[in-house]
């Protein structure tokens, strides 16, 4: 049997991460992890009342609540095969991990990206902002990288070897791209998935304000522009 682990990077996401947590396959996954990404309210408590693995990350930052989950996951005994992410706000419908994870194990692909473009989203899910960048940010991957991709979704499968071997190092908005880049780069089998997306729980700290908009735009591109002058 595979052995596979969910890690959702979670702020603030109190009213949302029981439903997370509780609607997560369990007959596919050995273990939810949800690292507490400093929030204020019970977000960790209430993960934890729900059967998850809460590891507390007071260090701000999506991509390093994400590099803290894959270390705690990395030193567990089996460490995983294969690794899942997926927001803590309950837009991504968690039982359709199988969808991300059936390429992984029937065809050989190293990582899945969840494609809110390619699926079914929800009226309201998604910003003007968020579908326009993403928009950007695919193109310019497919025109430089040659990488085609139609989403930057958060909600993604990678097995853990391919992952060690992308180095993860963004700490915050460019977390997504610089995985897809990286990934574009070292020649990764990649697949995409349709996902189904819906209003998530809550306000979102990127795309609900106007300087997180403005923030993780400036991030996505500066990562595209970083890794292709690195050649």
């Amino acid at each position: 049997m595979t052995h596979i682990k969910v890690i959702i990077p979670a702020y603030n996401e109190a009213l949302s991460i029981g439903k997370v947590v509780a609607d997560i396959p369990l007959d596919l996954v050995q273990e939810i992890i949800v690292v507490d990404n400093n929030s204020t309210d019970n977000t960790g408590r209430v993960a934890a009342s729900a059967g998850a693995t809460v590891i507390p990350e007071p260090r701000q930052g999506y991509g390093q609540a994400c590099l803290t989950g894959i270390q705690y996951a990395r030193q567990q005994s089996p460490p995983p095969e294969v690794i899942v992410f997926m927001d803590g706000d309950y837009s991504d419908y968690p039982e359709e991990i199988s969808l991300l994870l059936q390429p992984i194990l029937t065809q050989g692909a190293d990582m899945v990206i969840g494609s809110r473009a390619l699926g079914v989203r929800e009226r309201g899910s998604m910003t003007a902002p968020q579908v326009f960048g993403n928009w950007l940010a695919t193109t310019l991957l497919r025109h430089l990288y040659h990488a085609n991709f139609t989403d930057l979704g958060p909600f993604r499968a990678i097995t853990t070897k391919a992952l060690v071997q992308l180095n993860m190092q963004d700490r915050d908005y460019g977390w997504t791209v610089e995985m897809q880049v990286k990934a574009a780069k070292h020649n990764l089998k990649s697949v995409e998935v349709p996902v189904t997306y819906r209003k998530r729980i809550g306000v979102s700290k990127v795309s609900g304000t106007v300087k997180g908009v403005i923030m993780a735009g400036y991030k996505i591109l500066w990562t595209i522009g970083k890794y292709y002058f690195k050649k």
